[in-house]
């Protein structure tokens, strides 16, 4: 009841609880602070993949994903899968995930995209970490559940070590290889430390996981830095960008991982994607600012397409959307952009001009208290 003549919802099972459900593609419809709010789907990578790449079945409350990734290997393969990004993977029509496209969507699902005031110094490792993996309960890829394939690190800790890694040992046991066998894949998403030369080949260290490196290959490694190049030079050049990365892995028959394909999202230190430095900008000046809002992502759509970075969710309605006009792109001035009437536009061209003052909050929304649990 966000609005006053309501909205649809449906009540779906989880576990042996039930909770309260926005019905599929009506998220635009609520009130922007509402926690059952989304933007509008056209406005960012999940509209190309909504109903295509991702199915919801309110009857089941189970979503169905089709990836365009394995999550098995042939015993006779030996070359590496493409890293994704803006590889073949990002330009597809949409009708599956990339590994890009899947994090983007988990990380939707875990509300970790919507910021408020009230989340400031609370949202840590282990709170995006249990938000994810309630993200993935009830979706299912290739026939089986997702959670079973998804791996994330916990919060490590010394007088714990045993336990967390008897813990991850039993995870990882069903991925093992078996000669002339198909083997499983694992799904990670974890934060990385570094990616460095190891004694043979290359490593990915990965925080909260300090017994055990992840192997990379010496032409994924050199793939990786042509493809990734601007997003690790966005994170070589603040220590206020973290990396979050989604890998599929395998073990070899001694148990040892090695990554298959990968993809990295930077983030901020408030673990909100951003894209490029300008990105950044705008998204720790929406922080700074305290305003609430919900950060776009592009799951399979390539840099050049248009895309609203954030939406405020603080100004009532019409809700703005922000855009930053980036050279070659289709991102493009307030006039440009089809919008519904509820809907309107901020836009920023850093090359030509210092950022616009914000859209101005709505005086009945300011100081109200966080819906989320995301913080």
């Amino acid at each position: 009841m966000c609005l006053v003549e309501g909205v649809e919802m449906y009540v779906a099972r989880l576990g042996e609880g039930y909770i309260v459900k926005r019905m599929p593609d009506t998220g635009s419809h609520h009130a922007p602070d509402c926690p059952s709010y989304e933007p509008p789907a056209e406005f960012s990578g999940l509209g190309q993949v909504l109903g295509n790449a991702i199915t919801e079945d309110p009857a089941t409350g189970e979503t169905t994903l089709k990836l365009d990734f394995p999550l098995t290997k042939m015993p006779s393969r030996s070359t590496i899968p493409p890293t994704g990004g803006e590889g073949d993977s990002v330009s597809s029509t949409g009708t599956k995930l990339s590994l890009r496209g899947l994090l983007h969507y988990l990380w939707d699902q875990a509300e970790l995209t919507r910021w408020h005031p009230g989340f400031a110094g609370k949202r840590t490792w282990s709170t995006v970490r249990r938000h994810l993996l309630e993200a993935a309960e009830r979706k299912f890829a290739l026939g089986q559940p997702l959670r079973t394939r998804l791996y994330i690190p916990e919060v490590f800790s010394v007088e714990r070590r045993d336990a967390i890694n008897a813990r991850r040992l039993s995870q990882w046991a069903g991925a093992v290889s078996t000669p002339g066998k198909v083997q499983q894949l694992m799904l990670m998403i974890c934060e990385v430390k570094e990616i460095v030369p190891a004694r043979y080949g290359f490593k990915a260290v990965v925080k909260h996981l300090p017994d055990q490196a992840l192997a990379v290959d010496e032409q994924l490694y050199r793939r990786l830095a042509r493809r990734f190049e601007a997003e690790l030079d966005l994170w070589g050049a603040s220590d206020s960008t973290r990396m979050v990365m989604i890998s599929t892995f395998r073990l070899n028959t001694v148990g040892l991982p090695s990554i298959v394909e990968l993809s990295l999202m930077p983030v901020t230190l408030s673990w909100l994607p951003i894209d490029d430095g300008f990105d950044k900008q705008l998204v720790e000046h929406l922080e700074a600012d305290g305003r609430s809002f919900v950060k776009g992502l592009r799951y399979n759509m390539a840099a050049r397409c248009k895309l609203a970075s954030a939406t405020l969710t603080d100004c009532g309605n019409p809700t703005p959307l922000l855009f930053i006009v980036r050279a070659n792109s289709e991102d493009c001035e307030a006039d440009d952009v089809d919008l519904d009437p509820s809907e309107s536009t901020w836009c920023w061209n850093p090359t030509t001009e210092p950022m616009p003052p914000l859209p101005p909050r709505s005086e009945s929304r300011q100081g109200r208290p966080a819906h989320s649990t995301a913080g």
